[in-house]
Order: structure tokens, then sequence, then C-alpha cells
């Protein structure tokens, strides 16, 4: 694998001119460098749990780490020592799935959220001078979540206030001014006046569809630089961001209201329609500078996005764009080309003759490595060849070689076949269409990817465009033979499934019969008060008929660890078409899906089906890498601007499910599956792209291992179960991440 170089530059440079260096971020710039983090090793492991390690967080000060564990013990550690400072006995009954320091409290007050849906304060002072091990009050205890509690967020330099975010679809904000218990005595939790945002029915199908379900939030984050801004996501494929200071008062369980307005929905275009999946998301957070959102899905990989703050370079898409993207669009005209290339600085004369031959050359030579590397199957390489012409450090490379080079990764993307690398090839491919639309390559790569989405009437509008523009090149003459001869299978199993649609007729009435019956309860049931109500509409209108038959011939899945097996499933949604009509009537017919912040940089090689407490994070004060666990027991570190990996370490035996940076060190703590927290320093002597654990160097092949991930991501539950089964199936006794037969994407 070829070693590119990274934009931050040399780190004896940085050293050397750090006296004379204006800049107030070279210390920042120096904590996470790439020669630092391509010498990342393993350096402690901390031992004290007694369960998988859900959570860790640093102080502010980065003197100590704080842990939660499926154990119920809340540990402090130092540091310096590397040792375990007190180990609390919280209280919790079940799995603690998030921990935190509160700000400015001197580090003497920490909070916890459970599956027990509580929420726990602790003051460490009452600690000073006793054994390690203590069972030690709360000092303020919450139990006005009706579900697990997922994600807490603290406010910079608020000591007062901890949000938590909590699968009954409620953000919580509790104020330890206001009392230290929540319900009062001889109170219903749902009468808590603490509900910051009502999400019950905020959830999407798809960005078409308005907001009905309950949204299972999974993870919430506070920017540090704009503290009234709200970043959550859940059991849908939207992150949302809100804006405090827009927000309604604090409203109590009471009476289920409408999920106020957002400022921004962030999801990349190509999974903002994905209707009854598995798909959600299990982690979001800010940049440091808040400029920046990073978020996590299950069953796929991690996305970098813009906050929109009036900027217009912002990636923003519409249900109109989501449809247009397939369809075979008009030409540019003569005058918006020219306008694209004018606003472009690389097109700009003096630049132009002054960066020729500075760039020209090993342009092509780049170029020439990619498009060997198609020949020679060795797609990875000739993608990351691309994305250093296109996202790396080589600048002004000109419109003939960014259309070649996008045209080259899309045939490279839609070879490799990684999960969405079709839809990465159909960007390529729109980018590239844009700056020369006199060319067939952008229009044979389009064809190419419609076909395999299976989109073929789409497919041969391009094909049939590529054919006029190159009318004696073979391939392109192929595919549209090809495409014709896909539509007209398409076209004979319409028409005989048709025929057999007819004599089914009378069954589906049956079944609308049913549905009316069912409308008539669900109208019923809206008129009982929600206090008698489950607090999951999804789980009280659902009624589920499976059985399942796993053949003892078929194994297991070594690679995987999970029981693999043959799945009859026969369900049915008790009021589905009943909810969905009677909320097509009351709902406002002229609902407008709001525009949505569209990618603009993904990170592939991991893997992440098998919990929903991955975290992905950004390194370092500066943020200019991005890190996150797998479920094959290593995590990943990405450089953020390219998107190129830079390391892949050993963390765990199973899944690594939490990485944490220190704040100003370079020094990164995870903790997943084992009982252990591995503390990780720039301590090995040899850089290297692989790095192992207690067992020695990492001797799995790279590419390899990320193929494998890529294999486990295209055989998860997305096409097989909708996540509202997973929901209902969820066994709270079994620790986070633990693979069960059933093998649900939550535990």
């Amino acid at each position: 694998m070829a070693w590119w170089n990274f934009s931050d530059g040399n780190i004896n440079n940085l050293i050397e001119n750090r006296c004379i260096d204006a800049r107030q971020d070279t210390d920042h710039r120096l904590q996470m460098h790439s020669s630092l983090i391509k010498r990342l090793s393993l350096e402690k492991e901390l031992e004290g749990h007694q369960g998988c390690v859900n959570a860790i967080a640093w102080n502010s000060r980065g003197s100590l780490l704080i842990s939660g564990s499926d154990d119920t013990r809340v540990n402090i550690w130092s540091y310096t020592r590397k040792s375990l400072l007190h180990s609390i006995d919280s209280g919790h009954t079940t799995n603690i799935f998030c921990t935190k320091f509160v700000p400015e409290t001197s580090d003497e007050l920490v909070v916890s959220g459970a599956g027990d849906s509580e929420v726990r304060m602790f003051n460490l002072s009452y600690l000073r001078g006793q054994s390690i091990e203590e069972t030690l009050e709360p000092q303020a205890l919450f139990r006005c979540h009706g579900k697990r509690v997922k994600k807490l967020a603290v406010e910079v330099g608020n000591p007062n206030v901890v949000c938590s975010a909590s699968e009954d679809g409620t953000l919580r904000q509790h104020d330890f001014r206001e009392g230290s218990s929540c319900p009062p005595a001889g109170s219903s939790h749902q009468e808590c006046r603490n509900i910051l945002l009502d999400l019950r029915a905020g959830a999407k199908k798809s960005l078409a569809d308005p907001p009905r379900f309950s949204l299972a939030l999974k993870s919430c984050d506070i920017s540090t630089t704009r503290p009234h801004q709200l970043l959550v996501g859940g059991s849908d494929a939207f992150a949302r961001l809100y804006d405090r200071r827009m927000l309604p008062p604090l409203s109590s369980s009471m009476k289920s209201m409408k999920p106020p307005p957002c400022v921004n929905y962030f999801c990349p275009m190509h999974l903002s329609d994905l209707s009854r999946s598995t798909l959600h998301l299990t982690h979001v957070t800010f940049s440091p500078n808040g400029e920046e959102v990073l978020i996590s899905y299950s069953g796929e990989h991690v996305y970098l996005m813009d906050v929109n703050l009036g900027c217009e370079s912002v990636l923003k898409y519409s249900v109109e764009d989501v449809v247009k993207q397939a369809n075979l669009a008009p030409e540019p005209s003569e005058s918006e080309r020219a306008q694209d290339l004018i606003s472009k600085p690389y097109h700009h004369f003096n630049d132009r003759i002054q960066n020729c031959n500075s760039h020209t050359r090993q342009c092509r030579k780049l170029l020439e490595a990619a498009e060997k590397c198609i020949e020679q199957s060795d797609y990875f390489s000739g993608i990351e060849a691309c994305n250093e012409l296109l996202d790396g450090r080589i600048r002004e490379i000109g419109p003939a070689n960014e259309y070649d080079c996008l045209c080259i990764r899309s045939a490279l993307l839609l070879k490799r076949k990684w999960k969405n690398d079709v839809h990465m090839a159909i960007r390529d491919c729109h980018k590239a269409r844009r700056i020369d639309p006199s060319s067939y390559r952008a229009y044979f790569c389009m064809a190419e990817a419609l076909l395999e989405l299976g989109k073929h009437k789409e497919a041969l509008d391009y094909a049939l465009v590529a054919h006029r523009l190159a009318p004696s090149n073979y391939q392109v003459s192929e595919m549209v033979e090809t495409i014709k001869q896909h539509l007209a299978s398409a076209e004979a199993a319409e028409n005989d499934g048709s025929s057999k649609g007819e004599s089914r007729k009378g069954k589906s009435k049956s079944s609308s019969d049913v549905n009316l019956r069912q409308e008539a309860n669900s109208e019923t049931s809206q008129e009982c008060p929600r206090s008698e109500r489950e607090d999951s509409d999804i789980e009280e209108e659902m009624e589920l008929d499976f059985e399942t038959s796993i053949s003892g011939d078929e194994g297991r899945d070594i690679e995987s660890g999970i029981l693999r097996g043959s799945l009859n499933l026969r369900f049915h949604r008790k009021a589905d078409s009943a909810r969905e009509k009677y909320s097509s009537q009351n709902e406002n017919l002229t609902y407008q899906p709001e525009n949505v912040i569209d990618m603009k940089q993904r990170y592939v090689g991991h893997c992440n089906v098998g919990t929903d407490i991955k975290q992905a994070s950004f390194l370092g004060q500066n943020g200019e890498f991005v890190a996150t666990g797998s479920d094959d027991g290593r995590w990943f570190i990405w450089e953020k601007k390219t998107g190129r990996l830079v390391k892949m370490l050993a963390g765990d035996e199973a899944v690594v499910n939490c990485v944490q940076c220190h704040p100003f060190d370079c020094t990164i703590a995870t903790s997943g599956i084992d009982n252990t927290i591995k503390i990780w320093t720039p301590h090995s002597e040899v850089p290297s792209i692989v790095a192992g654990g207690t067992a020695g160097p990492e001797t799995a092949d790279v590419l390899s291992v990320m193929e494998i991930n890529q294999r486990k991501l295209l055989r998860n539950r997305e096409h097989i179960l909708p996540f509202e089964f997973l929901e209902r199936f969820r066994m709270h006794e079994f620790a986070e991440g633990s693979l069960h037969p059933f093998e649900c994407a939550q535990s």
C-alpha cells in the first residue's frame, strides 16, 4: 500500500518553526500529527471492570478518565499513573451506557445513564480517603425516562444542567438547581416537566415522509463553540440539529407533542429513501470547532457533513434532487459551464501558467497508475490514487485531469462493489458530466451504475447518449444491448406477475376488511389518555408471527461469529395500514419535506452491525483525523479531509465500541466487549499502518480485513427485518454487543 504525503507536513519543521510561527494552533497541530498516529501502539490495559466497558470519557484537564460498564460500576482512573482510583457501585440495575464529568465542578460531580432508564449523579468528594471499591449513594436520581438511557451531554462551562437521550424518544434536561430527584415523591414520571425534545412522533421512514413514528434516541451532543446547538440521532437515517433558543418550553410526557422544527437534517443522499430498513444512527458528534458533524450508522459507514451557517458551499438536497439523480437531466448550457469554470481558481490564466509545469507531470503519473489498477484488479490502490488527486495535497489539476480522474474513480468503485460504492460512483459521474458533457465516459459509467441498481430505463437513457457520443465504441454498444435485454426480461416478469395477481384479488379484499376493523380500533385508542398506553406506538400496534428453522448443516460463520441459517418469517402489522390512513387524514396534506445536508466525505473499512453504541470521534484539538471502532475487534483512523486510512489497530477480542482522544496529548483510550480499557500512545519505534494489541503485531493484510468487514455489512439484516421488528425482540438482560441466534442489531 502506497504511503501518500499528508497535509499536516513534516513534524520536524513544525517543531523547529514553533518559536517563530505566529499561528495559534501550532501545538494543536502537533497533538495528532500523522507521523505520531502512524506510531500509535498499545501502552497499557486498565483492569478493573467485570463486564463490557460501554462508555469512557476524559475530564476537561485530561487528568482523569471515567468509565461505565455492564457490571454497573463507574470507575475513575488516573491518567498519569494509569491506575484505578475509585470504583463506584452505582446502584444501577442494568448496563451503564454513558458516563460524564460535570464541567466546572473540580471533577467532583459525575453522571451516569443506564439500561434501567435512570440518570444518577454522584459526588466524588465523599470518596476521598476511602478504599477503591465503594458504594456511593447518588446525590441526584432521575427516573423520568421510560426506556434505556443511551447518551448524556454536558455543556462546557455549565455545572448545573445535564441532558439525557433515551430510546423512549425524548431528550430531557436535568437541572440540579431544581431538585435532586425526579419524579418528586407521590407523582408519576410522566408529570416531570423536563422534556427538552419530544420526538415520540419524530422519526421519518424516508425524506418525503412526514415524521410520525417514535425516534428511539441513540446519541446526542452539544456544540462546544455554540452551546445553543443540539445534535441528536436515533432510529432513522437522519441526524437533527436543533437550536435551544427556538425550542418550546420544557414539557411533560402526559401529552405527546409534535416534533419541534429543527435547524438542519443531516443524511447522505443515497440513504435518505430507505423505508422499512434497519438503518439507524449509533453516534453523532460535533467537530472541535463546531463547523462539522460526524455521524455513524449501524449497517453502514461513517460520514462527515458541514454545519450550515449560511455558507453557499454546504451541500444540500431536496426530495426532487433525490428523484432527479437517476434521471437524465438536460445538458448544461455553454454559459452555465463557462460560469462554473470561471468560479474555480485553477482556471485563471496566470495560475494555470504558474502551476502547469509543477503539477501536470505528477497528475498524469497518478492517473496512469489508477488506470492500470483497473486492469490489475487493484481497485483500492486506484481509488487511493484518485483521492490523492481530487482531495489531497495536489491543487489546480485542471478540468481535463479532473474529468479523467472522476471517470476512473467511478469505474474503480463500480468494480470494487463495497457497500454503496455504486452511489459514490454516481456522484462522480454527475461531477464529471458537468465538466465535460460532450464526452461519453461519464454517461457510460452512469449507465453501468444505474444498471447495478436495477434502474434499467434510466440506465438505457444514459447508455444511448454514450452511444451517440461514441458510436464506434464496442463497450458502449454492448452496454446498450445488455440493458435492452434486462428491460425485456423485466417486462416479461411483470406481465407474468400481473396475471397471477388477478387470482389473488379475493384475498386482498379480505385483507382490506381487516384493515378497516383495525382502523376503528386505532381511532378508539387515540381517545385514551397517553398515560394508559405504552410509550411506543409501534409496540402496541404490531402483531408478529414468525418461524425460524436453522439447519445444522449450515453451521456458523467463523469470520463474523454470526449463526447462519434460513429464516422463514411471517409477520403482519396489526394496524399499520390503519395508522397510516389515520395519519394521512389528520396531517397537513401540503407537507413540504425539509432540505437535507449531504455528505462531503465518507470513511470505510470498519464494520458496525453488532452494537448500537458504536462511536465515531474526531481526534485532536483541530479534529484533523477521524476514528471509530469495529465489530472485528479493531479500530480505524482516517485522515478527515481525504478519507484515507492512516492506521488500523487491534483493540479488542471481539468488538471495539468507544474511542476517546485525550484533550491535549497524543493519547487515545478505547473500550468494547473486553473488560479492560486500552491506552494508546505513539511509542512504536517504526511507523506502520497496522498495530496489534497484547498478542503482538497485527499480521493480517489491511485490505483483506477491510474486504471481510464489507462482506459483513452487505449481509446484514437491512433487507430482511425492519427496525420495528428488532426493537420488539430486543432483550434487555443481554450484554450490549453479545451475539445471539436471532442476531438483532440491538442487543
